[in-house]
Parts: structure tokens; sequence; C-alpha cells
């Protein structure tokens, strides 16, 4: 995926339609003076509705909509005739996109599943005519309803890229390496830092015709939640994976303190990420011999899984596939 193609984040002044006005109307034919109120109800405004579509993966076809306005509905007629809704405006979304107030920052709508519609801004209500208002002490009122307005406001769509792992980890930790090795991704690898730029996802197939989708997101840095780096532009990706999987290399000059600076960015920026499952790979790990992995484990962390593999030689990577595989699906039963 492209870096200039991938668009996360899109602010747009959105506006659905005015109602129609009811009319109003008498009825008139040649042989009857004085017939009773026949005036129609206004049109329904057009409303501004999501819809989450699976084969979309980025934001990218709303970035130059900075305006969105639904039509407003038509007026009421005489002969009991409603005026014509105003037209609907659909815009299609990745899934994982979330709707907020940009001024009150207030979540509007979350769309998760494929297909699903959220009706975001509805259009006004058509005003009733005046034949709704013939009463025993009033045969002829000379008065309709007006359309209600619309709704408008500056909205912001934010993507946050689904997948089943997320890869946490520094710059140059391996993670682009690694995705193109198990999966048919191809991102940009390079010997220097923020060769990622963008989410990249990769499919991964295990036994049977099962599969799992890996995210690698952006490496971070130290301080990234307060925005150093690519910042919490990018940390938010990490929310909707159901498990993280912390890469360190193995010439790191402290695996330990790698993952612990990693774990705090993440907690700093959203407490609730550490409940996921987490594992922690050591990358680039044909350069360590037997000895120095016996060394190093004894260093790590014992409350989460700790694998050592290499994408380069891809030693141990049917193991990581079946750790992850398996945390994947305790994730699952868990959430069920």
């Amino acid at each position: 995926m492209e870096g200039g193609n991938f668009v996360d984040y899109v602010k747009i002044f959105m506006r659905s339609g005015n109602g129609g006005a009811g009319a109003v109307s008498f009825w008139r034919e040649k042989f009857v003076a004085k017939g009773g109120p026949d005036g129609g109800n206004g049109g329904r405004g057009g409303h501004i509705i999501l819809r989450a579509n699976q084969q979309l993966w980025t934001l990218l076809h709303l970035k130059y909509r900075k305006h969105i306005h639904a039509d407003d509905g038509g007026r009421g007629e005489g002969g009991r005739r409603s005026g014509a809704n105003g037209e609907d405006i659909i815009l299609e979304v990745p899934l994982g996109t979330i709707v907020r107030d940009a001024e009150t920052g207030e979540k509007k709508a979350e769309l998760l599943e494929n297909g699903q519609e959220i009706i975001l801004m509805p259009g006004g209500r058509g005003g009733l005519g005046n034949e709704n208002f013939k009463s025993a002490t009033n045969q002829v009122p000379h008065y309709a309803q007006p359309g209600e307005a619309g709704i408008e406001g500056w909205m912001i769509l934010e993507l946050k890229v689904l997948a089943d792992v997320g890869l946490v980890g520094f710059p140059n930790a391996g993670k682009s390496t690694l995705l193109s090795v198990i999966s048919a991704a191809k991102p940009a690898i390079a010997d220097y830092a923020f060769t990622t730029i963008v989410p990249n996802l990769g499919m991964v197939y295990y036994h049977d015709n099962q599969s799992f989708v890996v995210a690698d997101i952006p490496g971070i840095i130290e301080d990234a939640h307060k925005g150093k780096g690519l910042g919490a532009r990018f940390l938010r990706h990490i929310e909707r994976n159901a498990v993280l999987l912390f890469l360190v290399p193995a010439d790191s000059d402290d695996i330990k303190r790698d993952y612990l600076v990693l774990l705090n960015e993440l907690k700093q920026y959203n407490s609730e990420l550490l409940h996921k499952d987490r594992i922690l790979g050591i990358s680039k790990s044909d350069l360590l011999d037997e000895e120095l992995k016996q060394l190093i484990q004894e260093e790590l962390p014992k409350d989460i899984p700790v694998l050592f593999f290499s994408a380069v030689t891809q030693s141990n990577l049917n193991q990581l596939k079946d750790t992850l595989w398996k945390a994947i699906q305790h994730t699952h039963n868990t959430e069920v």
C-alpha cells in the first residue's frame, strides 16, 4: 500500500437535507366552489449515511470531499401530493472507521461489520400540509408546517486498522521483513528508521485452509504517546488488533529494556491495551547461538510467551505461527 494512498484521517463538513414545506391548498373543481383543504406534506430531507465496505482499506476517496450536502425535500402540493424526499448521500468507509464530532470529540458512530449502515445525520422531517389541520372548528386552515432543518457540522473520520495480530516494535526491529516472509504483503524494507510510514496488512495462511491478518504498524519510539516520531497517529491502529506481537531485534543493546519501553508507550497511550494477549518475539535470532539465547531468556519477562526466530533464515517461523494462532483463538473464545 503506497504511503500517499493510505489516508486514515479526514475532516468533513456535512449537512443533511432540510425537510420540504407542507402545502396550503384547497380542492377546486368546476362545480365545487369551496372544497376542503388538500395541501400535501413536504418531503423528508436527504440523510447522510455511512456504510462499511470490507473492500476499502483507506479513507483516500474522502480526502478531498471537504463539504457534503444532502438534497432538501420537495415542497408539498395540492391534491394531497407529497413532496419528493431529498436524495440520501451514502459514504462508503473501511471497516474500523470511527466518526467523531470535530468540536466536542464525541463519538458518533463506529463501523465494524461489512454492509453495516448508520444514519449519521438524519434529514429534516417534511412539514405537514394544511389538510392535516382540518377540524370541526377549523374547516379551512390557511396554514401548513414548514419543513424541519437538517443537521450540519464538522465531522472527523478516523480509521483504525482491523487485524488479528499487530506488530509492535521500534524502527528497524524487523517487522516489515517478518510480514513479507509469512504473508504475501510486500512492504518497503530498508536499513533505516521509519521505512514503514503507513500500516501494512498481510494475510497469513495457516493449517487446514485457515488464515489470520497481521498488521505491520509504523515503528514506535520512546515518548511516541506524546507525539514524538510518528506519534499517537499510528498508536491508535494497535487498538484494533486482537493480539500484540512485540518485536525486539537480537542485536539490541538491552532487549528487556526495549520491551518495557514499548509496553510503557502503549500504557501511556491507552492502558486498556495491556489487557490484550502479548507475545515477545526476538527477531534476527540467527545472530545468536544457543548459549546466548539461554542467557537472554533468563532476563526476559516470565508472564508472556517468548520466541526466538529469524525471518531471514526462516527458523522457528512455524512455531511463531502456532503461538499466534493459539493466542488469537484464546482472544476470540474470551470475547464469546
